[in-house]
């Protein structure tokens, strides 16, 4: 393994209960990390999101946690022994009955989830991850939160707060429609004004990510595919007001889309609706949304060089590389693309990594060499 940076984080143990598929799972992972092997539908990629979970306190799915709990049992429960900058010991439980989560660190009760979030520091490669580039505007921007939450405390806050005046907002909207528009102006200037300045703050990350991470974006894509792309940060308030400030920007722009608003029941600008744009250079000189006229192979390329980015952003935010889950990442790459990443990896170092793959010989040339465990209808032993 390629220098292995002694702050990385690193997951020590592992134990599940009753998370999917997973019955019963006690793991002790040896610092460069783990291959599991198993066919699919056996719970390899189960594992990965048990991991996940401790990072974010949520399915990297979108699945609810009720639906994580295995069939017939009353809830799950993850614990972890851990080094990271924030914890060494990492412990959720969820009931199914009463919808309750309950999470530990250090053993200390969290009242606030939020403080949890980020505790063990992951990023995850899998053949999904075209849907970064290929699907719309809310899985890039899913990436962008789930990065800077884990990374920035304040960012994490201001998400918090947006989203809790934006639920607000919008009931406030429907509440007028239903009123024939009563009152509505000031009910709805109560949650302008935190949508603003939370808001502001949203987007000023959000962009400053971007443009710091532009070239490198360019030059991972370039090394990968030999491709031309791009990225940029598109915000519709910034379209309608180019000189104000951001806070400023988005007061005007939701004043004035109040009426669209009022119709759609919805509120219809500010960070929740804008994009982190992804495009091509074409033969003809133009710039076109990889989304749309991207191959296949360019997409893929685009998805991991955000991946990598990623990465590298938990690195040098958190003092570390953090723990790599990589549920089959190769499975759709050619293999002169697969070989890139791979050098790309290695140069960059990689920390403790959990590779996923249904065969050992799924595993490409150059990655290092990790103990071999087998995982077999949600069990897993040591090869």
């Amino acid at each position: 393994m390629h220098d292995m940076d002694r702050t990385a984080a690193r997951l020590h143990a592992l134990a599940v209960r009753d998370f999917r598929n997973l019955h019963r799972v006690d793991l002790t992972l040896p610092p460069s990390g783990m291959l599991l092997v198993g066919e699919n539908g056996q719970g390899k990629t189960n594992l990965l999101e048990a991991i996940y979970y401790l990072q974010v306190l949520r399915s990297m799915r979108g699945a609810r946690d009720q639906d994580l709990v295995r069939f017939g049992t009353a809830g799950f429960h993850l614990s972890a022994r851990v080094a990271s900058d924030r914890a060494t010991e990492i412990a959720v439980g969820f009931e199914r009955a009463g919808k309750r989560k309950r999470v530990r660190l250090d053993g200390v009760v969290i009242d606030r989830l939020g403080e949890a979030v980020g505790a063990l520091p992951v990023v995850m490669f899998s053949p999904s991850d075209v849907e970064l580039v290929a699907a719309g505007p809310a899985a890039r921007r899913r990436f962008l939160d789930i990065m800077l939450a884990v990374t920035s405390r304040g960012y994490l806050r201001a998400l918090q707060r947006y989203r809790a005046a934006l639920v607000r907002r919008n009931a406030a909207l429907r509440d007028a429609a239903r009123h024939h528009g009563g009152r509505a102006d000031a009910r709805l200037d109560v949650w302008d004004e935190p949508l603003a300045e939370h808001g502001a703050v949203l987007w000023a990350e959000r962009e400053a990510w971007v443009r710091g991470s532009a070239s490198g974006f360019r030059t991972l894509c370039a090394a990968i595919g030999g491709d031309s792309v791009s990225i940029r940060y598109a915000s519709a308030a910034s379209a309608l007001d180019p000189g104000a400030d951001r806070r400023e920007a988005l007061l005007r722009s939701l004043r004035d889309q109040r009426a669209t608003d009022l119709r759609f029941g919805l509120t219809r600008t500010g960070p929740h609706r804008d994009d982190l744009l992804i495009t091509v250079d074409a033969s003809d000189g133009a710039s076109r949304e990889l989304r749309v006229f991207g191959s296949a192979g360019q997409q893929r390329t685009a998805a991991i060089a955000l991946r990598l980015l990623e990465a590298e952003t938990l690195r040098e935010r958190r003092g570390g590389a953090p723990v790599f889950l990589m549920d089959d990442p190769f499975a759709e790459l050619d293999v002169p693309r697969t070989g890139r990443i791979v050098s790309l990896l290695s140069d960059s170092g990689l920390g403790q990594t959990i590779l996923a793959v249904p065969r050992n010989g799924d595993v490409p040339g150059g990655m290092p060499r990790l103990e071999r465990f087998r995982i077999t209808a949600g069990a897993v032993r040591r090869e």
